[in-house]
């Protein structure tokens, strides 16, 4: 009877797949999903990538929750937390390419770059000992090429006119602005453009109103268009700005998260004064929570289109292999108590066709085919229905502008022809262009002439752009305001681009309007 025992205990270790042969691969407190992952590393005929395994394994799991519960792989997460924070370490240029060649658009003032006499226009060939021009490189990989860590140095050769001129930069640390524009769009009437909210926002916010209140600020405009939010505490603080005594923001919970209210709690700079927010199906998470909270308390005037829906809470958690989870973990409610997330019941496919389908339906268009998902009536401060489950509703809708987007002017644009052709033209004239001084006075005296259209109409042509010698008074209009915002940005930046671009923007014209005649 032993000899028998003994064989059953020395075969059944040997037998394939024995739970004995596995011991080193599986202990209790493992979950079947790391013992899988265990067994193909441990036992699979291939050789495995443990590394894309656990990716895909993470991403199969939150594709089964919220669309706003996300992996950010290690690779990616530097340039995740910088664009929150506010700043990267490089050398301070923004840069497109166009025609496999790595145009620099414009130049941080102070910046490495710039104290080393690096100029818009210039057009970079090498970085370090790697050779950019020409051999299909992408705006993120120049990038990654340019960042480094800070006081490290990288060399950069430029081609100016027909000159080229090597550079040794020293990195430092750069500014990721989030306020684009502040300027005085009608007289009395700021304007400010917010395109997130990180770290640095509010900081810059408050810099932007300071200044226009010294050029004589008494109404303003926040444009959140296109806006897809970021940190919380940024809106909630400029919310305060604008709202007076100790009202309510929002409050947020969840399940195995407390409630949590989120007060005005100091006096604000601009509580009393006309205000318009400019939002569309763009506007998103914080940008929906400032907009809320300047309608639900009837504060200013919404005017624009219904905006993205997100009405989900994250918080960002640090893994162990140098990646981060951001988890939903609550969702938020604005003042009148409604919450503005829409549906994902139907899956992440159908929640990112939405704005697809609202252009489909005619919600861009007419303010009638906007259809609220959810019917339950809230009130604002002064008793107007509103309601949430999808968005802020405008209190004031402004339909897309299809009329700059005819077939012509979309192939122009599809093309990438006045992007090319206005970065190549100013690189090619920057003594014509230095004599302007500021975005207001190249608004003022710089036009796009007879000669110049007709270069650019050549220039698409060659570029395989059918019919543009035929193009319509209208759509030209449309094409030499765009080339002049993107000549405007070269030399300005965004400022510039925006200063230009609004001046025949519906949105912007509405809300001067309404704050100049209530």
């Amino acid at each position: 009877m032993a000899g028998v025992l003994a064989l059953g205990m020395y075969l059944g270790h040997k037998m394939p797949g024995s739970q004995n042969g596995n011991m080193g691969l599986f202990n209790r407190n493992q979950t079947p999903l790391q013992e899988v992952i265990n067994l193909l590393k441990a036992k699979y005929v291939d050789t495995l990538q443990a590394a894309d395994l656990q990716q895909e394994a993470i991403e199969g799991i939150l594709s089964h929750l919220d669309p706003h519960s996300v992996y950010i792989p290690p690779a990616n997460l530097a340039d995740v937390n910088d664009n929150l924070e506010g700043n990267t370490q490089g050398i301070g240029v923004e840069i497109n390419v166009i025609a496999d060649t790595v145009n620099i658009v414009s130049v941080l003032t102070g910046s490495p770059a710039d104290k080393m006499a690096v100029r818009s226009g210039d057009r970079i060939i090498k970085v370090n000992d790697s050779t950019v021009a020409g051999n299909g490189i992408t705006v993120e990989g120049i990038r990654k090429l340019l960042r480094g860590p800070e006081e490290s140095k990288v060399k950069v050769t430029v081609l100016r006119g027909q000159k080229l001129l090597d550079m040794q930069i020293t990195r430092g640390i750069i500014p990721l602005y989030s306020v684009d524009a502040a300027y005085m769009t009608a007289p009395g009437v700021g304007y400010i453009k917010i395109s997130k909210f990180s770290a640095t926002t509010y900081k810059e916010f408050m810099d932007a109103i300071t200044k226009l209140k010294g050029q004589g600020l008494k109404d303003l405009i926040i444009d959140l268009r296109q806006n897809p939010g970021g940190y919380l505490e940024a809106a909630t603080n400029i919310a305060d700005e604008l709202l007076s005594d100790n009202k309510l923001i929002l409050y947020s919970k969840g399940s195995n998260y407390p409630k949590a209210e989120y007060k005005c709690n100091k006096p604000g700079v601009f509580e009393d004064g006309p205000l318009a927010i400019l939002t569309d199906e763009g506007s998103a998470s914080a940008s929906e929570i400032l907009a809320g909270a300047i309608q639900d308390w009837d504060r200013g005037t919404v005017i624009g289109r219904r905006t993205f829906g997100k009405g989900l809470v994250q918080e960002q958690y640090g893994l162990s292999n140098g990646g981060a989870l951001r988890l939903t973990i609550a969702r938020y409610y604005i003042p009148s108590g409604r919450c503005i997330q829409k549906s994902y019941t139907n899956g992440r496919a159908a929640y990112d066709e939405d704005i697809l389908n609202r252009y489909n339906h005619g919600e861009l268009l007419n303010k009638d085919s906007i259809k609220p998902t959810d019917t339950v009536p809230y009130h604002t401060a002064k008793g107007r229905t509103v309601y949430g489950g999808g968005g802020i509703t405008p209190d004031i809708f402004i339909p897309i502008d299809t009329s700059r987007f005819t077939p012509l002017v979309t192939k122009l644009y599809i093309r990438d022809v006045m992007n090319q052709f206005t970065a190549r033209y100013y690189s090619a004239h920057l003594p014509e262009f230095a004599n302007y001084h500021n975005a207001e006075d190249f608004n003022k005296r710089f036009q796009i002439s007879d000669a110049l259209f007709s270069e650019l109409k050549a220039f698409a042509v060659a570029d395989s752009v059918p019919g543009v010698q035929d193009i319509r008074e209208s759509e030209a209009v449309v094409v030499k305001q765009r080339m002049k915002a993107l000549f405007a940005k070269q030399l300005f930046r965004n400022e510039g681009y925006l200063l230009i671009n609004n001046a025949n923007d519906a949105m912007v014209h509405k809300a001067i309007e309404v704050l100049q005649h209530p």
